[in-house]
């Protein structure tokens, strides 16, 4: 077989991707989809699934949707078999989903810290299990995505975010992505987590417009943020044949700012 052009190819599998109504969800939907896997989109308002589902769609790609809680048990239950009705099985995962809270430290709410770790940390969890479960261990085969962050990398600089809780979050996903792939190689399963920097989106946008980009990514050797092509090619590696060798990995797509 020639593989110089099918490395990369996902025709016939397919992908659940949670936070995929807009963002670096959609991106990666868009990337899944864009080479070949049928797509599942899940978000938590129906009206923005509708939009990224004709978004997809206008692609020429497969795909629908399902509303979904990540950070409640039985919401993930709901979407685990939501994917397995209208997708006869799920092949590649992408943990996406996630939220943030900022706050002092000293002052950060207990309650504002479980919502952060019910969603970041525990519904990542949950859903894994459940798509491994039901699909990927009986078939032996599956791909699981987690996307972390720089922010689980390292700590804040003074003076810039007080973002206590999504740091420990992110942090955890990173440990419990190379924890996952140590337990789950043996079921043909593939783990692996992508650390994206700063991209534009709902969460960075007040970091963004509070800093300036300049100030921001002045320091890293590309000098600019994440756009929206940047994240495709690494989640198509990680999904892909092209990464069948690749698992509890961790790569920070940043534009070299944990670099320095």
């Amino acid at each position: 077989m020639d593989t110089r052009r099918t490395l990369f190819n996902l025709d016939g599998r397919t992908a659940l991707v949670t936070g995929g109504s807009r963002g670096l969800g959609l991106q990666i939907a868009e990337a899944l989809g864009d080479y070949g896997a049928r797509v599942l989109v899940s978000a938590r308002k129906q009206a923005e699934l509708d939009a990224a589902v004709a978004h997809l769609r206008g692609r020429g790609i497969d795909a629908d949707c399902f509303a979904a809680d990540g950070a409640n048990p039985e919401g993930v239950e709901a979407l685990a078999e939501a994917a397995m009705d209208r997708l006869g099985q799920v092949d590649i995962l992408v943990n996406n989903a996630g939220t943030s809270w900022g706050a002092p430290a000293e002052s950060h709410p207990v309650e504002a810290w479980d919502k952060v770790f019910n969603l970041n940390v525990r519904g990542l969890f949950l859903l894994s299990q459940q798509v491994a479960r039901r699909s990927m261990i009986p078939r032996a085969h599956g791909r699981i995505i987690n996307v972390a962050s720089i922010a689980g990398l390292r700590g804040n600089p003074p003076g810039a975010m007080k973002t206590i809780a999504y740091n420990s979050a992110k942090g955890a996903v990173v440990n419990f992505t190379r924890a996952l792939a140590g337990e789950w190689g043996v079921h043909g399963i593939t783990v692996n987590a992508l650390a994206p920097g700063f991209f534009p989106s709902k969460m960075s946008e007040v970091l963004i417009e509070k800093l300036g980009e300049d100030a921001l990514m002045g320091n890293a050797p590309l000098r600019r943020l994440g756009g929206d092509e940047d994240l495709k090619g690494a989640a198509l590696l990680f999904a892909s044949d092209a990464g069948a060798h690749i698992t509890g990995q961790v790569l920070a797509v940043d534009g070299g700012y944990t670099a320095v």
